[in-house]
């Protein structure tokens, strides 16, 4: 199936929710394993340990999962920053012209004056 523009315009948001989802689903399965005593939890740095769990396991399945929505994302952000970097160049290109522009209408009063 391929993607069409309404959908790439949110590749971002949609990565980063999936991203969450995943982290949240590893940090789900660490609090079950830690609340049947399958993982030794003891107090809040057994919590923190199995957030630190959650983490490390969502790393490695983002990076599987989520590749197609990764170079979604990938254009997307380049799309953007290629428009802003031609946007600027034409801005600084103009604000050139203008001040040539200024500088040759001085030098030609100047040269009037003389």
């Amino acid at each position: 199936m391929s993607s069409t523009g309404p959908e790439k315009s949110h590749a971002t948001l949609r990565y980063t929710s999936l991203r969450v989802s995943i982290f949240l689903g590893c940090l789900l399965v660490a609090l079950l394993l830690g609340h049947f005593g399958i993982i030794p939890v003891s107090g809040q740095v057994g919590v923190i340990f199995l957030f630190l769990l959650a983490a490390i396991a969502s790393a490695p399945l983002s990076y599987v999962l989520l590749s197609r929505q990764r170079d979604e994302m990938s254009a997307q952000i380049t799309t953007k920053v290629s428009g802003l970097r031609s946007r600027t160049a034409e801005r600084i290109a103009a604000q050139n012209a203008e001040e040539d522009a200024a500088d040759e209408a001085a030098r030609t009063a100047t040269a009037g004056q003389s």
